[in-house]
């Protein structure tokens, strides 16, 4: 392997923000937050959605919106067609 050409191949704490549950895997990604899990740190990764929050692996439906952009649909188009109750 050429050397220098590689990115930095390490261990990186995940963080789903809905839930704040927590995972180390290996990844390339950059970030400039650090965290300490189980006694280590660890470069931190925060998402929104994860398996532990995702409605296909919980089986509870639930509107993950960090942006207001829910509301925002809402009070342009009303709940017209909406499948979800609002507050839901």
């Amino acid at each position: 392997m050429k050397e220098g050409i590689h990115p930095n191949y390490r261990e990186v704490l995940f963080q789903d923000m809905s839930n704040d549950f927590k995972f180390v895997t290996r990844s390339t990604i950059q970030t400039r937050d650090t965290a300490t899990f189980e006694g280590k740190e660890y470069p931190l990764v925060k998402i929104e959605v994860s398996a532990e929050s995702h409605p296909f692996y919980t089986g509870t439906h639930k509107i993950v919106d960090t942006a207001g952009r829910v509301e925002k649909f809402r009070q342009k188009f009303g709940t017209r067609g909406s499948k979800t109750s609002i507050g839901g």
